[in-house]
């Protein structure tokens, strides 16, 4: 008998594991507190929607001006008109959310087709995706939007129509780059081979295949660039106006008081923002480490 024993080897097929055996803790962390605001968001928009509300966010309280958090059944107090700060945190939702899904279907919707054209079929399509690219990217995105505002005052819904759209060429690119990257691999000659059609293979075998992944990182991202371009705006004065709340406006009528020590009617918003838009990019950047396959250490 030999004294040598053969070991066997056993392989392991990663591609037949479950998702979250696919990465590792730190993506699942960065996925799960990602779910959480987004649900969070959604349940607050609902629960706006409906009016279930723990108090009138409009109610105007003399005997509780800024009230500190946990006073008199207001769980983060009262602002410097006597208001339910959690309520108008509530509600506040409401100026981006519908909002921003319009900019975000928009960027999605005809940022796809753009990519489709150029990096797909090509030729002059792809000299005509081009030219539009380049024209949207040469007016940055912050003084398009500022002149739309000083030159028609609009509504929260027109702005984020002009997000959309000078979101598109990134959406494209991307779309075109994943095109390009399976034409390398003759990907699309193959289907093509098969007598597969131009909608089957564009719909099915490259949009829901190969790119459903890179279109929902974008949605998320999209939203949390929705929000900051919103309270940004509604800080300066120039998006949503009192008495209508806004989580930008709430941050810059809280600021007036900030030197009184009465921190809280600011600070609320101003976290809402930062936890909520950080909850968005984590679970962007954790859905693309574990849709495209990215194992980090």
């Amino acid at each position: 008998m030999s004294k040598y024993r053969q070991k066997s080897i056993k392989v392991v097929d990663f591609s037949d594991l479950p998702f979250w055996k696919k990465t590792n803790a730190k993506d699942l962390i960065y996925v799960g507190y990602g779910l959480i605001i987004l649900t969070l968001v959604v349940v607050s928009y609902i629960l706006g929607a409906l009016d279930f509300l723990p108090h009138d966010p409009q109610k105007i309280n003399l005997d509780l001006l800024l009230a500190p958090p946990g006073t008199s059944d207001h769980l983060l107090g009262t602002d410097f008109m006597g208001r339910d700060i959690l309520s108008r945190l509530i509600l506040g939702i409401q100026a981006y959310f519908l909002p921003g899904l319009l900019a975000i279907t928009i960027a999605l919707v005809f940022g796809t087709f753009v990519g489709v054209l150029s990096g797909y079929w090509g030729g002059y399509m792809d000299t005509a995706a081009n030219y539009f690219s380049n024209l949207v990217d040469s007016f940055p995105r912050l003084v398009i939007i500022l002149l739309v505002v000083a030159a028609f005052k609009p509504s929260m819904f027109f702005i984020m129509i002009v997000v959309g759209i000078t979101n598109i060429p990134v959406v494209g690119l991307l779309i075109k780059d994943k095109i390009l990257f399976l034409k390398q691999k003759n990907y699309i000659e193959a289907a093509t081979a098969l007598g597969l059609s131009n909608r089957v293979i564009i719909l099915k075998h490259i949009l829901w295949h190969n790119c459903r992944s890179v279109l929902i990182i974008q949605a998320t991202l999209g939203l949390a660039e929705a929000i900051l371009i919103e309270s940004s705006l509604s800080y300066l004065g120039f998006g949503v106006q009192e008495p209508v709340p806004s989580w930008g406006n709430m941050v810059q009528a809280g600021a007036n008081y900030l030197m009184q020590g009465n921190f809280w009617p600011s600070t609320a918003p101003a976290l809402a923002i930062l936890f909520t838009i950080m909850g968005l990019h984590l679970l962007g950047d954790g859905l693309n480490n574990i849709l495209e396959w990215k194992r980090g250490s």
